[in-house]
């Protein structure tokens, strides 16, 4: 199937198909970025209003949107010029007014001739004690009565576009849905007792009560499914071509591995052992790994990474361990050169430090195979750069790196398997979204050792307070860390307030006792005062957010995060995680700006109560949404016009399952399931995919 199926023309044809939508509205509709009678359909309205006739007014809690028979009785013009029209009317129990603005009383008198009955449908107010409807929505004739919906759906609106073209619209979309052979597994479909597709549009158009417009309606389940399960579809796709491309089969003797951990001080986690066979199997198999291992600050990933890295040695090759940043590299390098000391084997590294002959002498090294293990920052890309034998990429924290740089670092090593390390747990549902094409494996408990952190509350009234525990603190030889917020997108604030916080420690506390990080720093000097941290010739860092994710200074026992209200969740999770990384015990002061509101305190508690990053992040997905939480604009997430990952987390979950199922078992899509896929797919505009089945 080269192009879009015939079936779906319809649904993509041009706006004006449409009844009521002519070539302006169309220019409107286009303009807020619904293209096609298919993007109206997935339009679903928001809310109903139940517009079922009733007898009287009487009763009715007002104000409320109501549909009523009426006799009609005298017209008032306005007094004064602007002033209302008002129509008096009676229904069998009680009486109110019609209240119009700007009217014109021919053409009212025309509508509503006095002593008529009509229908009239409107929102019902009280004002001044007496009961009246400005501008009804509906003023009939009783035999055209039928005209008024029993529950009218409410879509959201653009500039320009009114409810009843939206109605009309919607509507005569809806005569233009075909029935679609279904692409749902069967079994899913009769286990959650969704309606088939066609069904499920127009019941979601047709709600007959607030039920049917919220997210758990089984019309609106089975839809949004449909829009999750093409996603996972097109990450299916992906993953099964990536799998293709030949890896290189690397299996470990468990010489090296062994020594390492023979020489640890404690046993590894039973989440690390997991981890470590998940990978083992992985790099053992022919098609090419390319996992994510997520773990919770201090969960001990940098043994799982290292474990992978000596299964490349044992079988000959050689590794990479790349870092966004010269200072997590070195880093890296540190945590990793007594592991490699035990397992007797090269480690090196290679940033863009490395100028002339040491580059050089480092280059021919790697080549000839001479160094086992190299870790780097993004230097390793050069063209210059070039393996022996490659086996396992390792990339840590995912966000700074693309799919487009996964692929670049796996060239190097034709068909080198791809482990990637992130610190930031996120819900499940998102790292489904996010990392579908990828398996994942997760670090979900603490090695033996971590201390807990003490979390408090605390408002900046008591800023003196704080700062006296501090000075005690450095008295006894202990580090602190002090975090300023990025107060408003201008750097310039930030930095007064980081560069006050500052001047103010200094004062207070000694001159050369306080260092300070900031985003408009040039490199070196941020190197410098971090370095300065990290020998522990400063004591106190004040920093904006710029201290690297993975930065390690076991000494640093206090985290002080002021206007902690304004970060998010898991970013305050992460801040805490930079300390606690010692042997003395560690607090974390999350300083607040009095009067908090209700979604701020929660949000403090949670940190207090928990350091489950997983949970945390739950939370933070409930309270901010998706698109907040991960930044929509770099997240590389999907917009989804229906689904809801907060609400709906599981559809995620089974939508992964059965689309790599099923691509298991009909990999080309040339069953008929597989056929009702690929229009699924073209209906879903998911392009990528339509490339990938056009291509395959």
């Amino acid at each position: 199937m080269s192009g879009r199926p015939e079936v779906l023309f319809p649904l993509f044809a041009g706006l004006e198909t449409l009844e009521g939508v002519g070539p302006k509205t169309a220019q409107t509709m286009v303009q807020a970025g619904v293209e096609t009678p298919r993007d109206v359909l997935f339009g679903l309205p928001y809310a109903v209003i139940d517009r079922r006739k009733r007898d009287t007014i009487q009763g009715a809690d007002l104000p409320t949107t109501l549909t009523v028979e009426v006799t009609v009785g005298p017209h008032r013009p306005p007094r004064n010029k602007g002033g209302a029209y008002r129509v008096h009317v009676e229904d069998s129990q009680a009486d109110f007014q019609l209240v119009f603005f700007h009217a014109r009383g021919d053409y009212l008198k025309k509508v509503l001739p006095e002593g008529s009955r009509r229908v009239i449908s409107g929102k019902l107010e009280l004002f001044d004690g007496m009961a009246q409807m400005v501008h009804p929505d509906y003023m009939l004739p009783l035999e055209n009565a039928c005209d008024i919906p029993e529950f009218e759906p409410v879509y959201h609106l653009t500039q320009g576009i009114t409810q009843k073209t939206a109605y009309k619209a919607a509507r005569s979309a809806l005569s233009h849905a075909p029935e679609l052979a279904e692409w749902i597994d069967p079994a899913q479909v009769t286990k959650q007792e969704w309606p088939d597709w066609a069904t499920a549009v127009k019941a979601a158009h047709n709600p007959q009560g607030a039920d049917d417009v919220a997210s758990h309606a089984p019309a609106r389940q089975r839809l949004a499914y449909d829009e999750l399960f093409a996603h996972q579809m097109t990450l299916a796709l992906a993953r099964q071509r990536e799998r293709k491309a030949r890896g290189v089969v690397s299996v470990g003797t468990g010489a090296l591995q062994s020594k390492v951990l023979a020489s640890l001080p404690y046993k590894p986690t039973g989440a690390q052992m997991r981890a470590i066979d998940q990978i083992a199997a992985d790099m053992a198999s022919d098609a090419r790994m390319n996992r994510l291992l997520q773990g919770d600050v201090g969960a001990g990933k940098t043994l799982v990474a290292f474990m992978a890295l000596l299964v490349a040695v044992e079988a000959g090759g050689q590794g990479v361990m790349m870092a966004p940043t010269e200072i997590l590299a070195r880093q890296h390098l540190e945590g990793l050169r007594p592991l490699a000391e035990e397992a007797g084997i090269v480690l090196e590294i290679l940033t863009g430090r490395d100028k002339g002959g040491e580059r050089r002498n480092k280059l021919d090294a790697l080549k000839k195979g001479d160094i086992q293990i190299l870790v780097g920052t993004h230097a390793v890309f050069q063209n210059d750069v070039e393996f022996c034998d490659l086996r396992l990429a390792i990339v840590d924290e995912q966000h700074r790196f693309g799919v487009r740089q996964r692929m670049e670092l796996s060239e190097k090593g034709r068909g080198a398997d791809v482990l990637v390390m992130t610190a930031t747990p996120i819900p499940r549902s998102l790292a489904l979204a996010q990392y579908g094409d990828m398996d994942v494996s997760v670090l979900d408990e603490k090695p033996p050792g971590r201390k807990p952190i003490k979390t408090a509350v605390v408002s900046t009234d008591r800023m003196e307070e704080v700062i006296t525990h501090l000075r005690r603190a450095i008295d006894e030889g202990r580090q602190c860390y002090w975090v300023c917020p990025l107060v408003d997108e201008s750097e310039v604030s930030d930095l007064t307030a980081a560069e006050e916080r500052f001047k103010r420690l200094r004062a207070i506390l000694g001159d050369n006792v306080v260092g300070l990080v900031h985003g408009q720093m040039p490199p070196a000097d941020k190197d410098a005062a971090m370095k300065a941290f990290q020998e522990g010739q400063t004591k106190v860092l004040v920093a904006t957010t710029v201290i690297e994710v993975g930065v390690n200074v076991p000494n640093a026992t206090i985290m002080v995060i002021e206007r902690a209200e304004i970060f998010g969740l898991a970013q305050l999770h992460q801040l805490r995680g930079r300390v606690g990384r010692g042997v003395a015990d560690s607090t974390c002061l999350l300083m607040y700006q009095p009067p908090l509101s209700e979604g701020g305190r929660k949000r403090l508690e949670v940190l207090r109560e928990t350091e489950d990053g997983f949970r945390i992040s739950e939370t933070d997905l409930q309270m901010r949404g998706a698109g907040d939480l991960i930044g929509t604009a770099q997240s590389g997430l999907p917009k989804f016009r229906i689904a809801d990952l907060e609400r709906q987390a599981g559809l995620m979950a089974i939508a992964q399952t059965d689309a790599r199922a099923f691509l298991a078992k009909d990999p080309k899509l040339s069953s008929d399931r597989g056929q009702a896929v690929r229009v699924l797919l073209w209906l879903m505009k998911q392009d990528q995919a339509i490339r990938l089945i056009s291509v395959g």
